[in-house]
């Protein structure tokens, strides 16, 4: 039986990391200000399931490979960079206003999800959590350790989802206000562009340095 106290000191870590603005954070928002409301909450998606696959890759013991061969771990960290990177120049570069992209379409909804989930994969501050907080909450004497991680990936997947979701609904708003708005809709369709690319950078470093 996993004590109480436990897992909620876990779910306060875990909010904190989710509540600072990221790689993952930052492309939800983008994703529902381009494509909307379902986007958003597709792109969401996307990065929960990425999430699981952090916890697998943590009970598999990929975590200790990582941080026993720092060239790759420092090769995931510019891949993750360079990936939103490359979203946020595309924005930045595209004539359309969010007002004027395509309405989305159901193979445009699985590219969504799909960038969520390599988003979530390849960001770095998900991997200094997975190395450094998560094998801190694995306790022997509190049971099976495979029931533990899927505990504690529930409480992972409900504060994303939570966090996140809140996100994408707050961009559908935003975006329905654009509409109305042709100027300020192309300025923020640029400073979006801007936001991913600096949030890249500055996550690459902040990962780099972390290490």
């Amino acid at each position: 039986m996993i004590p109480a106290a436990h897992l909620w000191l876990f779910f306060v870590m875990v909010f904190g990391v989710v509540l600072l603005p990221g790689l993952d954070m930052a492309y939800v928002m983008a994703s529902a200000l381009v494509g909307g409301r379902r986007t958003g909450l597709v792109a969401t998606a996307g990065v929960v399931a990425g999430g699981a696959c952090h916890v697998l890759m943590a009970a598999f013991g990929v975590m200790a490979v990582l941080k026993l061969w720092p060239t790759a771990f420092n090769a995931m960290l510019l891949a993750g960079a360079l990936y939103i990177a490359w979203i946020g120049w595309s924005l930045l570069r595209s004539r359309a206003t969010f007002g004027a992209l395509p309405t989305q379409s159901a193979r445009t909804q699985v590219a969504t999800f799909r960038r969520g989930m390599v988003t979530c994969l390849l960001n770095p501050k998900a991997y200094l959590f997975m190395l450094a907080i998560f094998p801190q909450f694995l306790k022997p004497e509190y049971g099976a350790l495979w029931l533990q991680a899927l505990v504690l990936w529930t409480i992972i997947a409900c504060t994303q989802a939570g966090i996140y979701g809140g996100m994408a609904l707050a961009g559908d708003r935003v975006r329905a206000w654009l509409d109305a708005r042709p100027a300020a809709n192309v300025l923020v369709a640029r400073g979006v562009g801007g936001l991913l690319v600096a949030t890249a950078m500055f996550t690459a470093y902040e990962g780099w340095r972390g290490i």
